[in-house]
């Protein structure tokens, strides 16, 4: 059943990054392209948008660590919907250019199995995204 006031609809979501530049840098080119818009900007944070949802990334002052580590409890990954195959190589090729590292090249599109067309990308601070190519 659909909710038209969008109860249960993602409102956002914050990550706490151990330098805002390097998270805008890694993270900006990537949401742009795929959609998002720039939100909000203030010395420690940015936040970017795409519908009722946005995504926040802040260099707290309240942070207890200096390293984001992916397989420790906590946000392992953001997984993004990609429309075609030919958006999805070229989403993938230019991650890999601005810095993004691809997990798991051996397997490289079918790491989740080979039912499955995904991208597992890793920047500098650990932090994981996973492009689907959607209806695949």
């Amino acid at each position: 059943m659909t909710n038209p006031a969008g109860t249960g609809v993602l409102h956002h979501v914050e990550i706490w990054v151990p330098d805002i530049g390097r998270a805008a840098a890694s993270f900006g080119p990537l949401l742009d392209a795929l959609g998002y818009t720039p939100f909000q900007r203030w010395d420690q944070g940015r936040s970017w948008r795409l519908g009722a949802t946005y995504l926040v990334f802040e260099e707290s002052p309240a942070l207890s660590t200096d390293s984001h580590d992916r397989l420790r409890p906590g946000l392992n990954h953001l997984a993004f919907h990609v429309a075609t195959r030919a958006e999805f190589d070229r989403l993938v090729e230019e991650a890999v250019r601005i810095g993004w590292r691809l997990l798991f090249p051996d397997r490289h599109p079918h790491a989740g199995g080979e039912q499955s067309c995904a991208a597992y990308l890793e920047d500098a601070d650990g932090f994981e995204v996973e492009l689907v190519v959607s209806g695949e």
